[in-house]
């Protein structure tokens, strides 16, 4: 066979071609990953801390997690066994992640001391773990008798939980590079963020079919998916002046004020859709569980990462502003706004308080100002009103 030399102008585009993506993997706003601030993290450690197993750099070879590896390199055969080639698919998976290795470090706000191999393996075994448990859950018939992360009591939750912390995270192109060379069983006809979403379905308390619109979205890692089912579907409402927590009134006080409360009607697409309608405040059901601190504290530390508004942040600063005593939490939970499961009502109180206590609230970045001014607008109204209808009566004044 005859070999041609290579043209000049071949040669130049290739160069060209590898300085563009050389680029591309150093995006600054890849930077997802990243350890919890210290203030957030005082007093409340575990809620940030995996303590069952490690996925990714921060947290890999701690002693307490080591115990769960050989569970890890289990998965990775099953999910690789697959085919009946192991070794030839191995090597198409080792391909795919070394041709985005540099991309995938970008992830990381840190420097990884990690030499290129080492990255590799873990990027693999972790991200390969992670498609093989979305499957043994979705997927009964795929599981393996006495598996024991299905068989030992509490387990599976625990894992659960340490799958979605900020600090325990890869990639999501990781996953999405090895879902499409491993083999799938026939059976399941889940795109890989359906499975992910179903993993955690009961930590969410969400409808999948609800938000089916939602799973085409692009995010940078599991936690990011998770925060994406909670963001509003309405557009932000803009406002003529910044909202200070000042403003806002607890619910007691806005009933006094002839506000009314509803839960949201019909079916709400994402716990962040709060609207106000003809003086209702319609507010999505939120259930208060076991998962709910751990699950909302990583969303917000997340949140601090970015620039722009900050809707989980800004609905937790709500719903401490509104929930301010035990009567807040029973009017909320009176009109099914609010489940508690093993939460009193001074619980749900203190847990909103823990929730804000250590992050800095940014007016700017508040994401509800547009509505507390509609309430509050709406309040004023109201006061003048009755100041015409009472002349005698001292006008009642709204912030």
């Amino acid at each position: 066979m005859d070999h041609y030399p290579v043209s000049a102008t071949t040669q130049a585009n290739e160069v060209f071609v590898s300085s563009i993506k050389q680029k591309l993997d150093t995006i600054p706003s890849l930077k997802s990953i990243f350890r919890v601030p210290t203030k957030l993290q005082e007093g409340n450690e575990k809620l940030y801390i995996p303590s069952t197993v490690s996925i990714g750099p921060f947290h890999h070879g701690e002693e307490a997690l080591e115990y769960m590896e050989d569970h890890k390199w289990h998965y990775v055969f099953t999910l690789l066994s697959r085919q009946p080639n192991l070794e030839a698919t191995l090597h198409e998976c080792v391909n795919a992640l070394r041709d985005s290795e540099n991309m995938a470090r970008n992830f990381y706000t840190e420097e990884l001391n990690l030499t290129s191999n080492q990255f590799m393996e873990m990027m693999l075994v972790d991200g390969c773990f992670i498609i093989e448990l979305f499957l043994k859950y979705a997927l009964k018939g795929v599981r393996r008798r006495g598996d024991p992360i299905f068989a030992t009591h509490g387990l599976l939750n625990k894992i659960r939980c340490d799958l979605i912390l900020l600090e325990n995270q890869i990639p999501f192109l990781v996953l999405q590079s090895l879902f499409k060379i491993v083999t799938i069983p026939i059976q399941c006809d889940f795109t890989l963020p359906e499975l992910a979403i179903h993993l955690f379905r009961n930590m969410l308390s969400l409808d999948m079919e609800v938000l089916s619109v939602k799973l085409s979205q692009e995010c940078y890692h599991l936690l990011d998916l998770v925060r994406q089912y909670y963001l509003p579907t309405y557009a932000r409402l803009q406002s003529k002046k910044r909202v200070s927590l000042s403003d806002i009134e607890c619910a007691t006080k806005l009933k006094k004020d002839c506000i009314k409360f509803s839960s949201f009607p019909g079916a709400h697409k994402s716990l962040l859709d709060i609207r106000f309608v003809n003086g209702v405040l319609e507010v999505a059901p939120i259930t208060t569980h076991q998962f709910t601190e751990m699950l909302f504290s990583n969303v917000i530390a997340w949140e601090q990462h970015q620039n722009d508004s900050q809707p989980f942040t800004s609905y937790a600063f709500l719903m401490k502003a509104m929930l301010c005593s035990e009567n807040d939490v029973k009017l909320f939970h009176k009109q099914r706004i609010l489940i508690n499961d093993g939460y009193t009502e001074k619980e749900v109180c203190d847990l909103f308080k823990r929730l804000c206590g250590k992050v800095e609230y940014v007016e700017e970045r508040f994401f509800f100002e547009g509505l507390i001014e509609q309430i509050n607008e709406h309040r004023s109204q109201r006061s003048r009103r009755k100041a015409l209808r009472c002349p005698f009566l001292k006008t009642r004044t709204s912030t």
